[in-house]
């Protein structure tokens, strides 16, 4: 997995690129605030770890996004 990053500071554009595996996928359920479920995928590298979380309207957009495209990634398999 690549994560390229760009934020805005006081000193202009910072860019960031790092690489990792995924270790886990969290499935965040709130029973009280439904709206506030979220998907959260988590990685490590070897210089850097973080978690990139969705909400559940745009994981939907993503696997959506994925669905239709799948046939343009040669040697694709699906996983059970």
């Amino acid at each position: 997995m690549k994560i390229k990053v760009r934020k805005q500071n006081k000193d202009g554009i910072v860019r960031l690129e790092t690489s990792g595996q995924v270790k886990e996928v969290l499935i965040n359920e709130d029973i009280f605030n439904p709206k506030g479920e979220s998907v959260s995928v988590c990685f490590k590298g070897i210089d850097s770890s973080g978690i990139v979380e969705f909400s559940t309207k745009e994981i939907e957009q993503l696997m959506k996004s994925v669905k239709n495209r799948m046939h343009l990634i040669k040697s694709f398999g699906k996983y059970k």
